[in-house]
């Protein structure tokens, strides 16, 4: 058995960045960005995930980074373009050309970790029994964004469709991420503290939703705000990942509330630049200091 602290689990997705700025071509997918937070923030850190066998160099890179990576090949990989037509960055659409398959739980087989981090991008990436064999891992911390259930491909466009399994799966969650949009879609509240609230009551032990603004982290019936700080957004893509992926860092040793600081630092500098984070513990640190004192 490989032991680590995290284990991030999701596809790699190649994804086309179109802003008002430009086109960015970016190896994205969640795994990948909450991956390098991890790692950056000292975690023993792997990675699970499916691709081609053409894009061997997310592999090979990740692997460079010094994060160990597990990869299961497929026919291709998932192929994404994110569109923002506005300065709104909760605004956008998403279509996809292909998709790499499904993770299925023995794919994790050999690997133990006080946390696992399951980041799908679409619907059918990851299905509802996969949380329900996790939860049996005792002791383990589990993480998963609900952008893999909500999201639904229908010819090469992803809309939001209704969550069928929603309780199915956050009774097998430590943590629940999501996004304000993703929230008001599945639980009709536009106020983003009922809407985590709601989540919770569906059996989430924790919320972490993240808006144009900042994060909330709902824990312990008790809300914690934290605004985005950072000079430029114009690393968007990935902003979940980003916080999802320090905040459960964060959370192998410190309470909600300084978890969330934590997350809303880290991300606030990963949105400064295109890519994942790549910042250190000191920059971090040193952020919090300049903009969250209390």
């Amino acid at each position: 058995m490989k032991q680590y602290d995290i284990v991030c689990a999701g596809n790699y997705t190649k994804d086309t960045l179109i802003t008002l700025d430009g086109v960015d071509y970016v190896d994205g997918g969640g795994m990948n960005y909450a991956a390098h937070v991890a790692h950056q923030f000292g975690m023993r850190t792997a990675v699970v995930t499916r691709l081609a066998e053409e894009d061997q160099h997310v592999v090979d890179n990740i692997r460079a980074d010094g994060i160990d990576c597990y990869p299961f090949y497929s026919p291709t990989s998932t192929v994404m373009t994110l569109e923002y037509k506005t300065r709104n960055v909760d605004e956008r659409n998403l279509y996809v050309k292909t998709i790499a398959g499904t993770i299925l739980p023995e794919h994790l087989d050999g690997l133990e970790a006080r946390a696992i981090v399951v980041s799908p991008s679409l619907r059918g990436e990851v299905e509802p029994a996969f949380f329900t064999t996790l939860r049996k891992r005792e002791g383990v911390l589990i993480s998963a964004d609900v952008q893999g259930f909500v999201r639904v491909l229908q010819g090469e466009l992803l809309v939001y469709q209704p969550w069928p399994d929603m309780e199915l799966v956050l009774q097998n969650l430590d943590i629940l991420k999501t996004d304000a949009v993703e929230a008001e879609y599945l639980t009709g509240e536009a106020d983003i503290e009922r809407a985590a609230k709601r989540f919770a009551e569906c059996g989430a032990k924790e919320v972490l939703l993240t808006h144009r603004e900042g994060i909330l982290v709902y824990a312990e019936s008790e809300y914690h705000h934290f605004a985005f700080k950072g000079s430029s957004m114009v690393g968007r893509s990935g902003r979940g990942d980003t916080s999802v992926g320090s905040y459960v860092s964060k959370r192998l040793s410190l309470p909600p509330r300084e978890a969330a600081k934590w997350s809303a630092a880290a991300t606030s500098l990963k949105m400064e630049r295109v890519g994942y984070f790549n910042r250190t513990v000191a920059e971090v640190e040193a952020f919090i200091a300049r903009h969250y004192a209390e």
